[in-house]
């Protein structure tokens, strides 16, 4: 961040990207481990955890749209000019780099002559970094195009979510791998295997830039109570405007596809993550400071994202814990493994962060 930041740094947001993270971690070492006898959509213990695990994902979307923009917007610096534009850029081929490396089919490097068709739509499958290398970018030119048109960021951020939003229904109905290559087709819908297609999950990322806009142009908005209600008011809104259109499709159609296709969940989802910014943003509000852990773990999301992956899921050059124990743990043996990997990614951020000081204390 710019020195000016760190003066009024924004304590919520690094509690939401520390939030995310945790979420992450647990969430995928749990869905990898945890045998299906303990799967029961019975106890309210695992429907609360299942509940939230579907919301990871938007969480961190969001959070990560957030973030971005507000530092892109906090430098006051017209789009041609702003180093956080070669930084975007940098960063989008980073992401999508480590995505494609993530799920490498060979560890050859260049024989591609094993590698069998069901790997091969693996590797084209497209996953949270890719999601979010182009969800950044498409933010950037978002940005660009409130600045040449003269419009707020708020009604092109809004305006762009809102097609992606909209085009999910029809265009999950669309078999893509008909009409485009595989390694685009998986860009368009999820029946090539993909997990975050841009539609609809890119406008979560972009509208997280809305509020990234906002918080830059009011540095310290967040000190003021009105804004958490103002969060949460939104919040709710989405939620009922989102159970309202599930009624509807009921009547309609004769049943709920709240939790399946409908494009409902979209809002109701984006209303738990404004609803939940609110509540921590309000908690926060008397709070100068934060124990330093929580700002490294939300600096170093990338590193324990693509970590943590390796060491659950294996790459091409290593097997994971899911070769081993695939589904195959009771509760507490998961929840056990589940902190150690916590503790694991925390103690790596530490590490880390130890030497990054000692090596500046030795250079200055």
């Amino acid at each position: 961040m710019t020195q000016s930041s760190k003066k009024n740094r924004i304590i919520f947001i690094d509690l939401m990207r520390a939030f995310a993270v945790f979420q992450m971690v647990q969430g995928h070492t749990v869905d990898a481990l945890l045998s299906n006898n303990y799967r029961n959509m019975d106890s309210p213990i695992f429907v609360f955890w299942f509940f939230m695990r579907g919301m990871t994902a938007p969480i961190f979307m969001f959070t990560a749209g957030t973030v971005f923009m507000y530092l892109f917007r906090l430098t006051g610096e017209p789009f041609h000019s702003n180093p956080r534009v070669r930084k975007g850029v940098k960063r989008f081929f980073l992401l999508l780099l480590l995505g494609y490396l993530l799920r490498y089919p060979t560890p050859t490097i260049v024989d591609f002559s094993k590698v069998t068709s069901e790997q091969w739509n693996v590797f084209f499958a497209v996953d949270v970094l890719h999601l979010i290398a182009f969800g950044l970018l498409l933010l950037m030119f978002c940005a660009y195009i409130a600045e040449k048109l003269r419009v707020n960021d708020y009604l092109v951020f809004s305006i762009v979510s809102l097609i992606f939003f909209a085009l999910y229904p029809p265009f999950s109905q669309i078999n893509w791998l008909r009409l485009l290559p595989a390694p685009i087709a998986g860009y368009f819908y999820t029946g090539s295997g993909s997990n975050f297609p841009l539609f609809p999950w890119a406008g979560y990322v972009i509208i997280g830039g809305v509020l990234g806009s906002y918080l830059a142009k009011h540095p310290l908005v967040f000190k003021d109570p009105r804004f958490s209600l103002k969060l949460a008011f939104v919040g709710l809104l989405l939620i009922i405007v989102a159970l309202i259109g599930n009624e509807i499709e009921i009547l309609t159609y004769h049943e709920s596809y709240l939790w399946t296709t409908s494009p409902n969940l979209i809002f109701y989802r984006l209303g738990i993550v404004l609803l939940l910014n609110s509540l921590i943003s309000f908690v926060t509000l008397k709070i100068e400071t934060i124990p330093r852990i929580f700002i490294l773990v939300g600096r170093n999301t990338l590193l324990i994202y693509v970590v943590h992956l390796v060491i659950l899921y294996g790459s091409a050059w290593n097997p994971g814990l899911i070769d081993i124990f695939n589904k195959s743990l009771n509760v507490w043996n998961t929840i056990g493994t589940a902190i150690i990997m916590l503790l694991s990614m925390i103690f790596m951020v530490l590490v880390i962060h130890y030497f990054k000081m000692k090596n500046k204390a030795v250079a200055a």
